[in-house]
């Protein structure tokens, strides 16, 4: 019958024979590389007695590996001469140096060996595959394993004796694997937790430990570098003036005017509270002939380094004759706005902070800043309508609230009464016309108090009780959030409560100088005849600071924070018009008397807190300072 034709072997077998040939080119390398690739018939004869010489195929099949493996050490368990090499290996530990010696040559053999008998097999795989030869390929592979068996054998043996590993453990396992019995696990008390050995396990508490340690000190630099991040742009002083913390007060530095920022990875998100850091000068707008609008930003770029509510301020600070000096100006911009922060100042004539941030800062200077702080706040939960009264840059704060309410599409009636000056002083005109076409809420009312030479069409003169009841309907019912000059915020208050707004409805912030009108002084005995001079001042009341050791005469005109400053007694303070709350100290004695009293905060009267900038008296009185 004739053999049934299979295809010719493809491709991808010639490359698994190619890879076969790498892997056995170190083992034939033991056996030379004449012995391994030719063996004379009379080598292999004795190796192999009954097998085919090599490149003539067998003359019966063989029936399994008969060289080196299970059935040759059993035959020669039986037999007289040498002792064969595994029970050898099972006396080892009893036999002589000279035996170990020789049990070395035979292991060493007998892997030589194996090496021969695996490439022998190899060449006849090989030429068997481009005839298709099926039978001859079989033989192959038999003699193949063959080879690789007394291969393994003998270097399983090797090992045992160069690497000081029990012969008996080494022999016991390969009689083992040899008859296909399962291998004994190691006796209960060897074992670590887990079935690991005790190495094993150690080496993976160590590893666990590192990976730990690791991720220790990734989140440990992290921190580091958040706080890096934190002092760039919230503290990190240049040389400068000391302020009382002890820190210095940088003065306005940065990149030329029209400078990109530098180039700096997003800054962290904003956080709540009070901050104190430095702030980039991104925008100067020019609004009114001596007002500006400076738009502040993060120096690393991103988001602001804090949040603040629709009504409160920052305080800039800066250095005068190596003292810091701040002034607080209001936020005007939304705090939808994420990006920046807006001031709009007006340039009071001799403002220290003011005629600076007019005459010398430039976009891209940086300004020391904190905040922020104030209560004169409005976000809409308050009341479902609000009444904005305000004059000249005390729009600032209500222009906050405006862009906040707008910015969120609140629902609530929106009223602005706007006092100015002049038509040239109209601050946002602009906006003002914009906001009131897209939101008609939003009801704008202003009034010039002096229009003269110019084309104005509205109301003209002061904020009145007139011109409040006709703007506002329903008055009596809403809440109102007054901010302006002193005598403006008087003036529109009395209007306020003659038209029947509650009092708690009545939200006030002064705006400038909150100095307001000198308390009247209580009757004096006049001093005596002919007291002048030195004695004269000594009979005016004391203001004594408790824990600096000082006191200093109280005229009525001047608060504790004037005499304080005069005299070195450091206070703390920041707006000086009594919104912040900075200056609070602890009055010790005395009473006192406060024009605006926004800056306390629920329960300072009780514990006789007060504002040391507001604080006016006729009498003596003692301050915790």
């Amino acid at each position: 019958m004739k053999a049934t034709q299979f295809s010719p072997p493809n491709p991808g077998r010639s490359v698994r024979i190619a890879v076969l040939t790498a892997g056995f080119a170190l083992a034939g390398s033991l056996a030379g590389p004449a012995r391994a690739q030719q063996m004379t018939p009379e080598e292999h004869a004795k190796h192999h007695p009954g097998a085919a010489q090599p490149g003539h195929p067998p003359s019966t099949p063989p029936a399994g590996p008969t060289s080196g493996g299970m059935s040759d050490m059993m035959k020669g368990m039986g037999t007289t001469g040498p002792p064969p090499l595994f029970p050898s290996l099972m006396e080892l530990p009893s036999v002589s140096p000279e035996r170990r010696e020789t049990l070395g040559r035979q292991a060493h053999e007998r892997m030589k060996v194996g090496a021969a008998v695996l490439s022998d097999g190899l060449d006849r795989l090989s030429r068997a595959l481009p005839d298709n030869d099926y039978t001859a390929m079989q033989d192959a592979t038999a003699r193949m394993r063959e080879g690789l068996e007394q291969f393994e054998s003998g270097l399983a043996a090797h090992r045992a004796l160069a690497e000081g590993q029990s012969p008996h453990r080494v022999a016991l396992g390969w009689f083992k694997s040899q008859m296909d019995l399962p291998i004994a696990a190691a006796p209960s008390g060897a074992g670590g937790p887990f079935g690991l050995s005790w190495f094993h396990a150690f080496v993976m508490v160590v590893l666990v430990a590192f990976a730990a340690a690791m991720i220790g000190m990734y989140f440990f630099k992290m921190r580091r570098a958040a706080l890096l991040l934190q002092g760039l742009t919230g503290g990190v002083p240049a040389p400068g003036a000391a302020a009382p913390s002890g820190r210095a007060i940088p003065t306005t530095s940065g990149p030329a005017a029209g400078a990109a920022a530098p180039s700096a990875p997003p800054s962290p998100p904003a956080v709540p509270g009070k901050w104190a850091g430095q702030l980039r000068v991104g925008r100067i707008f020019q609004e009114t002939p001596d007002v500006k609008t400076f738009r502040l930003m993060n120096p690393l770029g991103g988001v602001l380094p804090f949040t603040f509510l629709p009504g409160q301020c920052l305080t800039v600070t800066m250095a005068q004759d190596g003292k810091p000096v701040r002034r607080s100006y209001t936020i005007a911009s939304s705090p939808t706005q994420h990006d920046y922060a807006e001031i709009t100042v007006k340039h009071e004539e001799g403002g220290v902070v003011s005629g600076y941030l007019h005459d010398h800062v430039k976009e891209g200077d940086q300004l020391e800043c904190s905040g922020p702080s104030g209560s004169f706040i409005f976000t809409g939960r308050e009341c479902k309508c609000v009444v904005l009264i305000g004059g000249g840059v005390g729009i600032t704060p209500l222009m906050s609230v405006l862009r906040y309410l707008t910015d969120r599409s609140w629902p609530g009636d929106i009223y602005l009464l706007y006092g100015i000056h002049s038509p040239q002083d109209f601050i946002f005109r602009e906006e003002f016309e914009y906001l009131q076409r897209r939101h008609p809420n939003l009801r704008v009312v202003v009034t010039a108090s002096h229009p003269e030479g110019t084309d104005w069409k509205g109301p003209t003169g002061r904020i009145s009780k007139e011109l409040i009841a006709q703007s506002v309907p329903d008055l009596a019912s809403r809440y109102v959030h007054l901010c302006g000059p002193v005598s403006l915020m008087e003036a529109v208050k009395k209007a306020l409560l003659e038209l029947d707004v509650p009092a708690a409805r009545i939200k006030t912030e002064a705006f400038g100088p909150a100095l307001g009108k000198p308390e009247p002084a209580r009757p004096q005995a006049a001093p005596p005849a002919g007291v002048e001079g030195e004695a004269a001042r000594l009979a005016l009341p004391t203001v004594t600071f408790s824990q600096s050791d000082r006191a200093a005469p109280l005229p009525p005109d001047k608060t504790v924070l004037d005499v304080a400053d005069e005299i070195g007694v450091e206070i703390d303070n920041s707006c000086r018009v009594g919104t912040c709350g900075t200056c609070r100290v602890k009055l010790l004695s005395g009473a006192v008397t406060m024009a605006v009293e926004e800056g306390l905060e629920p329960g300072d009267k009780e514990n006789n807190i007060i504002l040391a900038c507001q604080a006016k008296s006729t009498g003596n009185v003692v301050v915790e300072a």
